[in-house]
């Protein structure tokens, strides 16, 4: 699986079924989708695959408990069907999670318990583990550090979570076994045309700058927040589909949730959820759900956004973070879809599901939605495309029980993830038979690791290292950056004489700057 060899392949294979434009959770979704099927695959992504949105998410594998207060049955059901089949098909990197929603009001508790119950209810079978009225002590026995002043009792209920960065290699590398060609670093820079129609694309090598022209049946646009840039290479000057949604999250340290139960807080200053969760030893905090108008791979937090975490966590937890105790910070870009009308700017009023839209053209484009259902939206995207007969109706539900790579050979989930740091989530007995494997560059992250990460990962940088084939800079941004030297001297080793190890380091330090949050 040579970067080489997969060069060589768009070279001596110009024609083929399907060409996905877009490496995040929905583009290597309908890649493994076609792939499974048996059609012929080529992905492009511009740059790192998860390098947006899809690696900046706040790692729930959810039906979604605010889609069923605004009753959207439908969308909740789909969603808890798929948080089941990827528990069942990733189990190595997504397991059941508990979630205490605490009550400090005497209606809370049987208000938002019966809203739980009824999710239980259309999770039937799917269902992770039942929902349970807490008293007050039960509550702090599961959240000690749950605020304790004006407590009254709280609800359990489950929910999923998983490594999202990790699980879109994971589907990369799935796909690949099945006979997809999937290039990280290579751009699509022009759509290429036959009788009117879209015909290809022409994509650039970032490394090389060497360029091919690959001709497809049909050419499908998952570029996430920036389909619109390629629809704009289809037809100038058309509507923009979507409206972009900022989601910020700070990370800090075990001790301010030293449990394995996550905290839901349902009712924020603006009217939103907030989320603590334990994630890889650390705490998650966020999210926030902010407009923005520019599309940059590396959008800063808003001072707002910042202070209104830090201030809804300190009226729900005892010990209330301060900016000293971040240590990351990071933040994601939604691709939500523009409504037809107006909604005043409030995104939480868009559509959170997703679209597929057909151009004139033959271009296919799809936006929106979420994680959790990037697998049925890879069956969507293939059904507009049986439906305008680009491809054969072919092998419907190939990837319904399809485990991906990494995944070991049990089919037992377990019922929650161990609270410790693990950094990877697939074939250990592969990455403990390179070299360095017993040589630790943090705890639980080896040389062995950066190794796998180049040979069978398609890492080509520092930050692929740090950033996504393991998560550090997500959970300790100085700590990541203190190990760039080390990763690099390892990937020069791995890459040869055309990796530039003081330029992989110098971007990533300087990156990581970033994930840090300066103090006032």
């Amino acid at each position: 699986m040579s970067r080489q060899s997969l060069l060589d392949r768009l070279a001596s294979q110009p024609d083929w079924d399907v060409i996905v434009i877009g490496g995040g959770a929905t583009g290597l979704g309908v890649a493994l989708d076609a792939a499974a099927r048996r059609y012929s695959v080529a992905l492009v992504e511009a740059n790192d695959f998860a390098k947006g949105t899809s690696s900046r998410t706040t790692k729930l594998v959810h039906g979604g408990v605010r889609y069923l207060a605004q009753g959207n049955v439908a969308l909740v059901r789909e969603a808890l069907r798929e948080r089941a089949a990827l528990l069942a098909n990733a189990p190595h990197l997504a397991q059941p999670l508990p979630f205490v929603m605490p009550a400090y009001r005497w209606w809370e508790k049987a208000f938002y318990g019966a809203g739980l119950v009824l999710y239980d209810l259309l999770a039937g079978r799917a269902g992770l583990g039942k929902t349970q009225f807490l008293s007050r002590d039960k509550t702090l026995g599961l959240s000690p550090t749950a605020r304790q002043t004006g407590l009254r009792g709280g609800v359990k209920y489950w929910d999923g979570q998983f490594d999202d960065a990790r699980l879109a290699i994971a589907l990369a590398r799935t796909a690949n076994e099945r006979g997809a060609c999937v290039v990280n670093y290579c751009k699509a820079v022009e759509l290429l045309r036959g009788a009117g129609q879209v015909s290809g694309v022409v994509v650039e090598d970032a490394e090389t700058s060497r360029r091919f022209e690959l001709r497809s049946r049909c050419v499908i646009n998952a570029t996430g927040v920036w389909v619109d840039h390629i629809r704009e290479m289809d037809s100038p000057g058309g509507a923009q589909m979507v409206a972009p949604s900022q989601g910020v999250h700070l990370v800090v340290d075990r001790e301010f949730l030293p449990t394995d139960h996550a905290l839901l807080l349902p009712d924020t200053a603006d009217g939103r959820v907030l989320f603590a969760i334990p994630w890889l030893g650390k705490t998650l905090l966020g999210t926030t759900d902010t407009p923005r108008q520019d599309l940059v791979y590396e959008p800063r937090a808003f001072e707002q956004e910042i202070d209104f975490i830090l201030r809804e966590s300190a009226r729900y937890l005892s010990k209330a973070p301060t900016r000293k105790d971040v240590r990351s910070i990071w933040v994601g870009l939604r691709p939500l879809v523009r409504p037809v009308e107006s909604h005043g700017g409030k995104t939480k009023a868009i559509s959170r599901e997703h679209t597929v839209v057909i151009s004139k053209s033959g271009l296919v484009t799809v936006t929106g939605g979420k994680w959790t259902t990037y697998r049925a939206m890879a069956e969507d995207v293939l059904e507009e495309c049986f439906a305008r007969k680009f491809l054969p109706r072919r092998d419907p539900g190939a990837t319904t029980h399809l485990r991906l790579a990494g995944a070991p050979e049990s089919s037992v989930v377990p019922v929650s993830a161990p609270p410790g740091l693990h950094l990877y989530g697939s074939d250990a007995s592969t990455v403990g038979a390179l070299p360095g494997a017993a040589r630790e560059l943090a705890p639980g992250f080896t040389e062995a690791m950066v190794r796998f990460a180049v040979r069978y990962e398609f890492a080509r940088s520092v930050e692929d290292v740090l950033a996504r084939r393991s998560r550090l800079l997500f959970l300790d941004a100085a700590l990541a950056a203190s190990l760039a030297p080390d990763v690099a001297a390892i990937l020069a080793e791995e890459l040869g004489e055309s990796f530039d190890a003081a330029g992989s380091v110098r971007e990533f330090e300087g990156l990581a700057k970033q994930y840090e949050l300066p103090q006032n």
